[in-house]
């Protein structure tokens, strides 16, 4: 079984890469079900976007509530759009800073796919 690409939207990867450790290893875990073409126990659609194609995913540990958000409308690409910790005290909707940098993740992405199309590569 071929595994989708993945590609990094601006500061996702790093960002996922300050999370703790056991959250990192699960946020991965969560990626690599998606390159699969399945999905991880704690993924949800995330509201507000048409369609089920952005996802993110969410683990909590002693040290706050992550999110690592990505997009699997592209053929044969996961684009990771953001990866951030929430600390917002408004229960559990996404704030909307992050919402606003997510859109205009998914703009960017939308970009590269189509540029690696008219290159031929997808």
């Amino acid at each position: 079984m071929k595994l989708k690409l993945i590609i990094w939207i601006a500061s996702s990867k790093e960002d996922l890469l300050g999370f703790p450790k056991d959250i990192q290893s699960s946020m991965g875990y969560g990626l690599y079900l998606a390159q699969k073409g399945e999905k991880h126990l704690h993924c949800k659609v995330l509201k507000g976007f048409t369609g089920a194609s952005v996802l993110e995913i969410r683990e909590s540990n002693n040290s706050g509530t992550f999110r690592v958000v990505y997009v699997t409308k592209f053929s044969n690409i996961i684009f990771v759009l953001h990866a951030f910790q929430k600390k917002s005290k408004q229960g559990i909707k996404t704030p909307k800073q992050e919402i606003d940098l997510i859109k205009k993740r998914l703009k960017d992405a939308q970009e590269i796919y189509e540029e690696l199309k008219n290159e031929k590569k997808f």
